[in-house]
């Protein structure tokens, strides 16, 4: 990665104008939030938050670049992942691969979880072969349906946290 600055920080509420921006259809709506409806609005991701943990946003060049969360959290097992969105002109920079790696050492470190769980669709190419390269180990397959019935795999993965 070049000399471009990545920071972190907890999500505030006034970042959810920009997060909400992240996503430019219904496709990559679906595969950072299969719940939400097309366009996101500030209020869905605002409800989201409101039921999660550990909302996060990441900066490169102190310029709002990326978001996530965990839907799910059993402390002192695992955290599960979600809503990742990254900012379409910040991607391909090392945005994901560090809010990621922000996130499996807040799971660790906020919930003691041994694991992240992760999942991704499998029309997301991109997202798949970035857990895969984060060391991410195939943990399960299920089918899911998208709102217009269509048959889709949603794959699951996890990594061990710590040593």
């Amino acid at each position: 990665m070049n000399d471009r600055l990545l920071s972190h920080r907890p999500a505030q509420a006034d970042d959810l104008d920009t997060v909400v921006g992240f996503v430019h259809d219904a496709d990559e709506l679906f595969f950072a939030f299969p719940r939400a409806h097309w366009p996101l609005t500030r209020q869905q991701l605002a409800e989201a938050c409101a039921s999660r943990q550990g909302s996060t946003v990441v900066l490169l060049d102190r310029r709002l670049a990326g978001f996530a969360n965990f839907y799910q959290c059993q402390p002192g097992e695992f955290c599960a992942l979600g809503n990742l969105m990254i900012a379409p002109w910040a991607r391909g920079q090392g945005v994901a691969q560090h809010l990621v790696g922000v996130m499996e050492r807040l799971a660790a470190r906020d919930f003691q979880a041994r694991e992240l769980h992760v999942s991704c669709f499998n029309q997301n190419a991109a997202g798949l072969l970035l857990y895969a390269r984060l060391g991410y180990q195939l943990s399960g397959l299920v089918e899911r349906q998208r709102g217009n019935g269509e048959r889709v795999a949603l794959v699951q993965f996890s990594k061990r946290l710590g040593s």
